[in-house]
């Protein structure tokens, strides 16, 4: 139960922000939403179902409202709260600004910080052994013969560091470094071993001794999954002890999709495992301790019979180029089913990469116990472990690529989608992959039944006016006890901005609708000073870009991909500054997290509905699943999904109260099928013109 004490707390420090905040406005809607976190956090509607969704239209200040409804609570019942976003925009705004000026006009005694993964630090034992001297043992850390420029770029890091101008974090560089370099002296988790002396004071693990002071920690929504998967409470705290805040949530589905996927080639894991075993030899030889030994040879024989299963499985694939012979060169396995002389060498290759797996872990420990014991020169360990943990991912990818691929699906749930890529290049190879369709029983187990408290927010949660499609995807049901809330935004929607549907010659399936989209955009954006007209496909904002270019003045149009998005929306700004007229075309990318207030955007243009064609395998598997059951996929799948990216769309043209403009909607099937009506009641409320 919420006590009355913090209550009065949440009531107080409301007071403080509403004095501290210039133009500060009193909203019924972020009250209610404050309330309702809170109250969910502490159990009030459900002892065993702390989880809100909160959908928080524009200008509510969502931010806030979880801040304050879970930070009081937090810090009174010791526990942490993990705030989890999908764009490093969010995360800097919450680190500099929000939690910042919450601090400082909570009276709350809390700290917090924002965790990285491991990636995100250089790792100096890699750098020093990289910089050594030009003997084997260096040179063999580089991937390719470094050139003078790669050696000076390391070595100034390394002075830097030392000399205390660099805390060792890629995000605080002054000077960028190209992201191949990076990769070779980051950090990683098999080879970076706390045990080691070089790597006691190094930066990654500095930095994970102030995370455990921290209150309130601010992740991306892959080191979520990344702490999730191994369990939870190894890179952030136990879930029990932390509230959840995963803004942005309408992205959860997607990266927890892609997060539980594996992918790995036949003849490239082939060539690695070649590669392997000669390190293998290596260690046997270098290392006196006859612990070695047996694993050694147990592994070598595992490596000789993975790189056999593989190659069977390549002759297989050379054998069906009928399969491959479509334009995505693709063999797709329907309803996740393997061919029968597939499925057995699958399976084999799963139980041999996981004893290689088990095997090639003992090796990794003997070698760390000789590094300890000092038996292993210092610049021979540091290359060793490099070694050895570039062979311990791949091996863990492999063998979980291999188990996804051999596991038998469940006829409870939704089959594994699988499939493999054909590659075209120096030796012909494939890719094969393998990735669940749905998500929500992962979740349930990984998230939902451990975590102390959930709160799901963004500004579009909701497809066709209710939350269905989300729940079902996250794994949540509207009546299991999870709350469920809806705010609408306070803008007045109706005085400040219209929708206008014009009359079109041609539907988005038409030849001439290309033209037509020319030809419109044009009598759009005469006498218009800013504007924005987003695109469904790159190839038609190439071509409309073609006939619109020659009619407009010179920088008067930007496109997306012709210069970084940032560039673009400061030369946009300068021009509307000056009051030039300035348009820019983008793609779906830019219908998410674009922020032009005011005169920044008045006249937003959109192209057509956004349809997600199901060309991905597991986009073409999920509608396949939807069939068998006796669904139908195009109002399943394909209506929720377009409603909720043509809200998102919608949402950039007013970003604050005083905002207005007009939103075009160049897609007659808004009018002319029986989905066009639902799709538009599910809009803000514009004032409406329907040609």
């Amino acid at each position: 139960m919420l006590s009355d004490k913090i209550k009065t707390q949440i009531r107080t420090i409301y007071k403080g922000i509403a004095t501290a905040m210039p133009q500060f406005r009193s909203r019924r809607e972020q009250n209610f939403m404050v309330a309702e976190i809170s109250k969910t956090l502490a159990g009030e509607y459900d002892k065993d179902r702390r989880i809100i969704v909160v959908e928080a239209g524009t200008g509510i200040g969502k931010s806030l409202s979880y801040l304050l409804g879970s930070i009081p609570l937090a810090v009174g019942n010791k526990k942490k709260v993990c705030i989890a976003t999908a764009t490093v925009a969010l995360q800097e705004q919450l680190l500099h600004k929000d939690l910042p000026f919450f601090l400082a006009n909570s009276a709350i005694d809390f700290k917090f910080g924002l965790v990285k993964g491991r990636q995100r630090y250089v790792c100096l034992a890699k750098l020093e052994a990289m910089l050594g001297n030009q003997d084997g043992a260096q040179m063999a850390m580089w991937q390719t013969k470094p050139d003078k420029s790669q050696v000076e770029a390391l070595g100034q890091l390394h002075e830097d560091y030392h000399k205390k101008r660099w805390n060792g974090e890629l995000d605080t560089l002054k000077t960028p470094i190209p992201d191949f370099l990076w990769q070779q002296v980051c950090c990683d988790k098999h080879s970076c071993h706390r045990q080691v002396a070089s790597h006691h004071n190094c930066p990654f693990h500095k930095a994970r001794e102030d995370v455990e002071t921290w209150d309130v920690l601010i992740v991306n929504h892959s080191l979520l999954f990344a702490d999730l998967e191994l369990g939870g409470g190894v890179i952030l705290p136990d879930p029990e002890d932390m509230f959840y805040v995963i803004d942005e949530a309408h992205h959860l589905p997607i990266v927890a999709r892609d997060f539980s996927s594996a992918q790995a080639t036949l003849r490239g894991a082939s060539d690695w495992l070649d590669k392997a075993s000669k390190t293998c030899s290596k260690l046997q030889n270098q290392l006196k301790t006859t612990h070695i030994i047996a694993p050694v040879q147990a592994m070598l024989d595992h490596i000789s019979e993975l790189i056999a299963l593989l190659n069977q499985v390549a002759h297989f694939c050379d054998t069906q180029p009928q399969q491959f012979a479509n334009p995505e060169v693709r063999m797709r396995f329907e309803h996740g089913k393997l061919p029968q002389a597939l499925l057995i060498q699958a399976e084999n290759l799963a139980i041999a990469a996981n004893q290689g797996l088990k095997q090639f872990t003992k090796i990794q420990s003997v070698l760390s116990e000789a590094i300890k014991d000092g038996e292993v020169p210092k610049h021979q360990a540091e290359a060793l472990l490099s070694e050895t943990g570039f062979i311990l991912q791949r091996l863990e990818n492999l063998q979980k690529l291999w188990k996804m691929m051999a596991k038998e699906d469940s006829s409870k749930g939704a089959p594994m989608a699988r499939w493999a890529e054909l590659i075209t290049g120096k030796q012909q190879d494939y890719l094969f992959c393998a990735s669940p369709i749905e998500v929500g029983f992962m979740l349930e187990s990984m998230l939902w039944q451990k975590a102390a408290g959930v709160v799901l927010c963004s500004a579009t949660l909701r497809a066709l006016n209710n939350f269905n499609h989300f729940a079902h995807q996250v794994g949540l049901s509207i009546n299991d006890g999870s709350r469920f809330l809806a705010l609408q935004s306070p803008f007045d929607y109706e005085n400040n901005a219209t929708l206008f549907i014009p009359k079109m010659r041609n539907e988005p399936t038409d030849d001439d609708y290309t033209q037509e989209l020319a030809e419109q955009i044009l009598a759009l954006i005469e006498g218009e000073m800013a504007s924005l007209v987003l695109f469904a496909s790159y190839w038609q904002m190439e071509k409309v870009a073609e006939i619109v270019e020659k009619k407009l003045a010179k920088d008067e149009l930007f496109i997306q991909g012709t210069a970084p998005r940032q560039q673009i929306l400061e030369q946009h700004k300068a021009r509307c500054d000056q009051n030039l007229p300035s348009i820019i075309f983008g793609t779906g990318s830019f219908s998410e997290g674009l922020d032009l207030p005011g005169d920044y955007l008045t006249n937003l243009i959109i192209t057509k509905l956004p349809f997600a064609v199901p060309t991905s395998p597991v986009e073409q598997a999920h509608a396949e699943y939807i069939k068998i059951k006796g669904g139908n996929p195009f109002m399943q799948l394909t209506i929720p999904d377009a409603s909720r990216k043509l809200i998102q769309s919608c949402g950039r043209l007013l970003r604050k109260e005083q905002d207005y403009g007009r939103v075009t909607i160049l897609d007659r099937r808004l009018v002319t099928k029986r989905y066009g009506q639902s799709l538009i009641d599910a809009l803000p409320p514009f004032r409406r013109v329907i040609e």
